[in-house]
């Protein structure tokens, strides 16, 4: 069996799947807001469920809004802003006592669709996701492509193109900017 989560700012999805990739359990809670610590809590207890219904231990996969650096291994770009500056796969290895797999959620969304979904005949792929905050990805023959910063396709932060006077600076955003594309079209 497959456990994975998709950590996203407003909410936290559980599934639990059998290796023919049937859904077997899917759980779903609101993210804790602006609390680490519970956010970590709230993973806890929802993969304690998969354990549960599954009647064994599973390994966990995450998608996770940002991504680590790999320099420190910290959380940045994180629309969930808690998250930032903290070791978070390191953090929910030792609470949950194993490997966890962590990757940017847009990053998995793209290589879920290159491999064996909606893009699986295209050679290049450039994935889009949209909610509480905006991210992308781009495959190219179904390899993700990461980058030096593991940033690649992201595109929420840059600013927003050919602004009219009246759209300048742009509306604050949690990266300390103003006019964001993000701060356009995400859900909040």
């Amino acid at each position: 069996m497959l456990a994975g989560m998709d950590l996203g700012g407003s909410k936290i999805e559980a599934l639990l799947m059998d290796q023919e990739g049937d859904e077997l359990l899917c759980i779903r809670q609101p993210t804790p807001t602006g609390d680490y610590d519970a956010t970590l809590q709230a993973i806890h207890n929802l993969h304690h469920e998969l354990e549960s219904h599954a009647d064994r231990q599973l390994k966990l996969g995450i998608g996770t809004p940002g991504s680590p650096s790999p320099e420190t291994g910290l959380m940045r770009n994180a629309n969930s802003t808690c998250l930032n500056g903290q070791p978070l796969q390191q953090d929910l290895e030792q609470l949950l006592e194993r490997p966890v797999r962590m990757a940017n959620d847009a990053d998995c969304f793209t290589l879920s669709e290159a491999v064996d979904g909606a893009a699986s005949d295209a050679d290049i792929v450039f994935g889009v996701i949209i909610g509480t905050g905006t991210g992308g990805g781009i495959c190219v023959h179904g390899q993700l492509l990461l980058g030096p910063n593991a940033i690649t396709g992201e595109w929420g932060h840059n600013p927003l193109p050919w602004p009219r006077p009246e759209e300048l600076p742009g509306p604050a955003c949690y990266c300390e900017k103003h006019g964001c594309i993000e701060t356009f079209l995400s859900g909040p």
